[in-house]
């Protein structure tokens, strides 16, 4: 006999999910139509140390959520579980509305996942790792778009070179298309950034917002805190193993009633003067930043202490809290937060 044909499965027309049909009987379906990703008290544990306590988050269909998170946080595990790569041990979760545990196929074929780490063969060319990937997914050769995706990430002139000549940072894009060779609804980012330049960290932003337009759900981990506040409509922070917060950006913005007032002296102040009732730290060339609480003190009050002390202004300005101010409150805030290195 000859060999066996193609999985049927397998080849099973995967631009269907982005359709909103209902799941074959006896799958879970998910209860709002409209969410991209579900999350629901997953937990996993290495022996006896829980590292994803309780995990709950939504993300709605065409949102670009952050994932953020000291390192040993537990949000490369929590990725790893919803891709697959790692059994979890409590909870459900669904991609696309499709359970990870009773869909696990079609939950994985809905989803496209950017390492951390960089993985392609260094032997092969861009385009012809992108063709074998298709090929895992079993994207017909008529309906693939290695060209397409090597062009829209800059690429196209290195499509026959050996990814081994590739610098990091086309590596990094092409770890982007390999996730994208599918067409997955959904797009999780794992660092897609790091050792990346300004100039091709900007040109991958731009097409993440482009995918973004046309539907496709992003979560999105960064140690670019500024990358994460510019992007992201809601952003989760995670700390030691479990969801500390999870609002719309310009809420979890607003959680800090704090505001820094910036005092440029006629005469330079080192070390900064002390202010009765405020925290004041040094800025440069002299000049020093006044915090306050917005509930309880006014910038009035602010520079009354400040003239009290003798100092006479020759200019002030404002800060309001960004995400570092909030991510730093969320987690190293904590005095029993562990050394964030340590796994």
């Amino acid at each position: 006999p000859g060999p066996a044909g193609p999985d049927p499965v397998a080849r099973k027309d995967l631009s269907a999910l982005n359709l909103d049909e209902a799941p074959a009987a006896g799958t879970p379906v998910e209860p709002a139509r409209s969410t991209g990703l579900r999350v629901e008290h997953i937990a996993r544990s290495f022996g006896a140390r829980q590292v994803v306590r309780d995990v709950s988050l939504t993300l709605q269909r065409g949102e670009v959520a952050g994932l953020l998170g000291p390192n040993g946080a537990g949000k490369s595990t929590l990725i790893n579980i919803l891709a697959g790569v790692v059994n979890k041990t409590g909870g459900t979760a669904a991609i696309w509305g499709r359970d990870i545990d009773h869909d696990p196929r079609d939950a994985r074929a809905a989803l496209g996942v950017v390492p951390q780490e960089i993985v392609a063969d260094v032997f092969f060319t861009p385009r012809e790792a992108l063709e074998v990937q298709a090929g895992f997914y079993g994207v017909p050769a008529k309906e693939r778009r290695s060209d397409e995706l090597l062009a829209a990430l800059g690429l196209s002139d290195k499509a026959h070179a050996y990814v081994r000549a590739l610098s990091g940072g086309m590596k990094r894009r092409l770890m982007v298309a390999k996730a994208l060779v599918h067409n997955p609804p959904v797009l999780i980012l794992d660092e897609p950034t790091a050792g990346v330049d300004v100039e091709l960290r900007r040109q991958l932003w731009e097409y993440v917002r482009r995918i973004n337009a046309e539907g496709v759900t992003i979560l999105l981990t960064t140690h670019y805190l500024e990358e994460a506040q510019e992007l992201c409509d809601t952003i989760a922070i995670m700390n030691r193993g479990e969801v500390v917060a999870c609002e719309p950006t310009p809420q979890l913005l607003r959680r800090l009633d704090t505001r820094n007032v910036i005092v440029t002296p006629d005469v330079a102040q080192t070390p900064p003067p002390v202010l009765n009732g405020f925290d004041v730290a040094a800025r440069p060339n002299g000049a020093f930043a006044v915090t306050y609480r917005k509930g309880k003190s006014s910038v009035e009050q602010v520079l009354a202490a400040v003239r009290a002390a003798g100092i006479t202004i020759a200019d002030i300005t404002t800060e309001d809290p960004d995400l570092e101010d909030v991510f730093l409150a969320l987690t190293y805030g904590d005095a029993d937060q562990v050394s964030p290195t340590r796994d």
